[in-house]
């Protein structure tokens, strides 16, 4: 029976591990002086050698040869997944006190030490804590965080890394020259990606793959033998939510479905892809959040389509301006054929309140420069939103907006009116609404929201609030929102509001 390749290649000195230098050289300088601890704790992922450096350290420890075979009266290995009771830990706490046999010391490795009980660890930490002086603790876990505080602060901790890619690719080229492996450097690659950082699994794929290998072992054989996509489907799905090329999109989702590709593994592998050209395609990134809840959702591939496709949507509209980006944003319908074909900058969902003969119009965003361009409406409200990040001196001189308008007549607003239909269109903006000051010149209303937070409630429910202003016959007005409070009217109130770094006006 042919031996595993993961354990015919395992380490066998501290100086033959691979992408754990950080810990092989400090433990090699402890054990040169003879600084030997009486407990150690290695933690890190899976697969990335701690069991290996648990056994190689314990063998050194006690001056003894190492192999895979090589067993020892004096190393005793504990598997605590299977024996995690306060009986077995009392147990060993017994033996623990019996000398070595021929080592000057008795090793316990205790392999997913995380798995035992609170009552086992409680039966550990006095022995722990004063073992014998010839007693030496190696524990070993892939969970550092689940053990108690008590055990931490009586070890040596050692946290291993995932090994490199460039290190487990050169790692399996040296393993496949030795086993006269025919495997061509992108297949090296991909099974080192799939290894995700673990030595173990990466040679454990590459010891199944040379078995069901025809000859030399190509990238397109892994992409079958694993169920993956092809990296050329990957670059074909995010070029195609880059242009906005929604029927591409469930074109190529369809057909990897149909060749067996798993969504979440599909997922994984467009969110390793965004991560390497992240610096390239910046834009991508915002993939990375919605690529994640693939997995746990009960319709992955929905899941899957729903992520590209409105990525798609983002990536068909122009990058934003700088005041989109900074949260300004202005709602305006087209009321002009060439105007309605030109591409929004910022796309604000509305709802449009249809009657059966005149359909609502859709109203599109613009950049100030569209705005100031002359360009109105006689159909839908105009909603502007201003991230308002400034301080009480800025909201002064943006108050009033009567003062800045007086060619415009002040006209009465029916707030009770307008705010009535938002108690079932949206509930939670209204009860904030209700709170809320305002101002209204006959052509834009601000509503001053004195909070950020209200004001983000606000700007959710701007759609209701276009219906609103709809329903009382007011179709063209603009509406701000502000998360200052409302200055005074009177202007020097409102300089001395500003000198003293903000405020508001209280009736008594």
């Amino acid at each position: 029976m042919s031996q595993a390749l993961y354990r015919k290649y395992r380490s066998k000195k501290l100086s033959e591990i691979v992408g754990q230098a950080h810990i092989t050289r400090l433990l090699e300088r402890a054990l040169k002086r003879g600084a030997v601890a009486h407990a150690y704790l290695l933690t890190g992922p899976r697969g990335v050698g701690k069991t290996s450096i648990a056994r190689i350290l314990a063998h050194e420890i006690n001056n003894l040869p190492y192999t895979d075979e090589s067993t020892h009266l004096d190393i005793i290995e504990i598997d605590a997944a299977s024996n995690n009771s306060v009986e077995d830990i009392r147990d060993l706490r017994d033996k623990v006190q019996i000398a070595p046999v021929s080592a000057p010391k008795k090793v316990y490795i205790i392999d997913e030490v995380h798995m035992l009980s609170k009552s086992a660890f409680n039966a550990l930490l006095k022995t722990l804590e004063e073992p014998p002086e010839h007693v030496v603790f190696i524990l070993a876990t892939t969970d550092a965080d689940k053990l108690p505080a008590t055990i931490l602060s009586r070890v040596q901790r050692f946290n291993f890394r995932l090994i490199g890619e460039a290190d487990v690719v050169a790692h399996l080229r040296a393993i496949a020259e030795a086993e006269h492996i025919a495997i061509d450097d992108d297949a090296l690659r991909l099974i080192a990606e799939q290894g995700q950082g673990s030595f173990r699994d990466s040679i454990s794929l590459l010891d199944q793959l040379q078995h069901v290998a025809d000859g030399a072992i190509t990238a397109q054989l892994i992409e079958e033998s694993l169920g993956l996509a092809s990296a050329q489907d990957v670059d074909a799905l995010l070029a195609a939510a880059a242009a906005g090329d929604i029927a591409a999109i469930v074109q190529q989702l369809g057909a990897m479905e149909h060749n067996g590709v798993p969504a979440p593994i599909a997922a994984e592998q467009i969110a390793r892809n965004i991560q390497r050209s992240a610096i390239s395609h910046p834009e991508r990134l915002a993939l990375l959040g919605p690529l994640a809840k693939v997995t746990r959702s009960p319709w992955p591939y929905t899941s899957l389509l729903v992520a590209l496709t409105s990525q798609a949507n983002i990536a068909a509209q122009p990058v934003a301006t700088a005041a989109a980006l900074s949260g300004n944003s202005a709602v305006k319908p087209a009321n002009s054929p060439a105007q309605a074909k030109e591409p929004a900058l910022h796309e604000t969902p509305q709802v449009s309140k249809k009657s059966p003969e005149t359909p609502a119009a859709s109203p599109r965003a613009h950049t100030s420069a569209a705005a100031n361009s002359g360009v109105t409406s006689t159909q839908k409200p105009s909603v502007s939103i201003k991230d308002d990040k400034s301080n009480a001196a800025s909201s002064a001189s943006t108050a009033a907006p009567a003062h800045n308008k007086k060619n415009k007549e002040e006209k009465s607003f029916a707030w009770d009116d307008f705010l009535a239909p938002l108690k079932e269109s949206a509930a939670g903006a209204h009860s904030i609404l209700a709170k809320c000051k305002y101002h209204y010149d006959g052509a834009a209303l601000t509503i001053y929201a004195g909070k950020k937070f209200a004001k983000n409630q606000i700007d959710k429910a701007l759609p209701a609030l276009a219906e609103s202003l709809q329903t009382i016959g007011l179709p063209d007005i603009e509406i701000t929102v502000l998360a200052t409070p409302k200055p005074p009217e009177d202007s020097q109130t409102a300089a001395i509001i500003a000198m003293m770094g903000g405020g508001e006006e209280v009736s008594l």
